[in-house]
C-alpha cells in the first residue's frame, strides 16, 4: 500500500471541515475545531459564519488564531460583541447551528470532560484547564461536532467528570435536563468518524479513512466499539484541502 502524502491529523482536520455546511453559523473552539472551521471557510463554504466565545461574530483569520483573545479575530470579524451577548443573545436561544468541540475525555455517549483525571475532585490525578464555554455550546447548539484524537486515555468507558453533557446515560438523558439542542451528531478523531445509534445513542463507527481497520479503530477505543452495517472509507484530503490547511499550519509557525 502506498504511504499516504497526509498526516492523520490532517486527515482528521480535513474530514471535521467536510462536516460543516455553507452558510451556516459555527462556535469555534481553539485548536482542531479552529483549524478544521477556517479550512472549511477557505474551501466549500465561504460563507460560514465563525463565532468565538470572545465575542467576534464572522472572523476570518488568514491564519490560525492562537487563543480566543487573538487580535486577528477582532480585526477580521463582521462585529464585535460582548461575551455576555455571545451566550445569552446567540448561544442560549439555540441561534448557533454547530458547536465544534475538543474533549480531554469522551465516552460512549458523548459526554465530554476537559476538568479532572481521576475520580477525586478534590486531588485528582491531573486537573485539566476546565470547562470554558463548552458545557453551553454542548447544551444549546443545534447540534454539537467534537474532534479529538483516539486513544485508550481520551475514548473511555465512563469519563471521569461530565464536564458537557452528549446523551448522559441513554435516550432521555437530554431531554430531562432540558437540553434544548441535538447533542453531538458527529466524533471526529484520527482513525474516522463515530455517529450516535438512533435507539441507544451509543457512538459508534460510521466511517474509517484510507488504510485504517475496525481492528485498528477498536484497539484505540476503552468501550466495545460497534461498527456499523454500511460502514464506508472517508475520501481522503484533496490537494486543495491540503493547500488551504498547510498554508494555514505555515501561517500560524510564522
Amino acid at each position: 500500500m502506498p504511504v499516504p502524502d497526509y498526516s492523520s491529523d490532517e486527515m482528521m482536520t480535513v474530514s471535521a471541515a467536510r462536516a460543516l455546511r455553507d452558510g451556516i453559523t459555527c462556535f469555534v473552539g481553539i485548536g482542531l475545531p479552529s483549524a478544521a472551521a477556517n479550512l472549511a471557510r477557505a474551501t466549500h463554504a465561504p460563507r460560514l459564519v465563525l463565532i468565538y466565545e470572545s465575542g467576534t461574530i464572522g472572523a476570518k483569520p488568514d491564519r490560525l488564531p492562537l487563543s480566543i483573545g487573538d487580535g486577528i479575530l477582532a480585526e477580521t470579524a463582521d462585529a464585535v460583541v460582548s461575551v455576555p451577548e455571545i451566550f445569552n443573545y446567540w448561544l442560549q436561544p439555540g441561534r448557533i447551528d454547530v458547536g465544534f468541540l475538543g474533549a480531554a475525555q469522551i465516552d460512549k455517549f458523548g459526554n465530554i470532560n476537559t476538568t479532572v483525571i481521576g475520580g477525586d475532585y478534590a486531588a485528582p490525578k491531573t486537573r485539566l484547564p476546565g470547562s470554558g464555554g463548552a458545557p453551553e455550546i454542548a447544551a444549546s447548539c443545534r447540534e454539537v461536532i467534537v474532534v479529538v484524537r483516539q486513544t485508550l486515555r481520551s475514548f473511555v468507558e465512563r469519563v471521569d467528570f461530565v464536564t458537557s453533557v452528549g446523551y448522559g446515560s441513554g435516550p432521555g438523558t437530554r431531554q430531562r435536563l432540558g437540553l434544548t439542542g441535538a447533542g453531538p451528531l458527529k466524533i471526529i478523531t484520527d482513525l474516522g468518524v463515530l455517529e450516535p445509534d438512533p435507539a441507544t445513542q451509543e457512538f459508534v463507527l460510521t466511517g474509517l479513512y484510507p488504510g485504517v481497520s475496525v481492528e485498528d479503530a477498536r484497539a484505540r477505543t476503552g468501550w466495545d466499539l460497534a461498527a456499523a452495517a454500511e460502514l464506508h472509507t472517508v475520501d481522503p484530503p484533496s490537494a486543495a484541502e491540503l493547500t488551504a490547511l498547510r498554508g494555514f499550519t505555515a501561517s500560524a509557525k510564522e
